[in-house]
């Protein structure tokens, strides 16, 4: 599980870049696919998650988009993700590894291509 010092504000940092912290945001088409809520969750990424939230029987695609327009809920979603790839980026402080995870996929973290969005995350620290 997530146990570092203030996971609470990089998590609040990281919803600011994907949104700017709009509660209402919804879906919204993102590069072919759709991204929910305040952290801008792909299906694909709510599945590697590990689908929190989601009731016996629930159609996956309608818990997705419940638990990422759901702060907390879609919170959990960021940090399972952190948890299960947070390997993938050792000697990573680890808001800049959930930020870069985030953005760039389970190699997030040797991607030059995540810096842009990790120095957005770091300035709204």
């Amino acid at each position: 599980m997530v146990k570092f010092q203030d996971s609470d504000k990089c998590l609040e940092a990281i919803a600011k870049q994907e949104s700017g912290g709009n509660k209402n945001i919804g879906c919204v088409m993102d590069k072919g696919s759709l991204s929910c809520g305040q952290f801008q969750i792909k299906l694909p990424y709510y599945k590697d998650a590990g689908e929190p939230g989601r009731q016996p029987g629930q159609p996956v695609e309608d818990a997705w988009k419940q638990c990422a327009n759901d702060y907390s809920c879609a919170a959990t979603s960021v940090k399972n993700y952190f948890d299960r790839y947070q390997n993938k980026c050792p000697d990573v402080p680890p808001c800049e590894a959930m930020a870069r995870l985030h953005n760039g996929g389970p190699n997030g973290c040797n991607k030059s291509a995540t810096d842009v969005y990790w120095n957005g995350v770091k300035d709204k620290l």
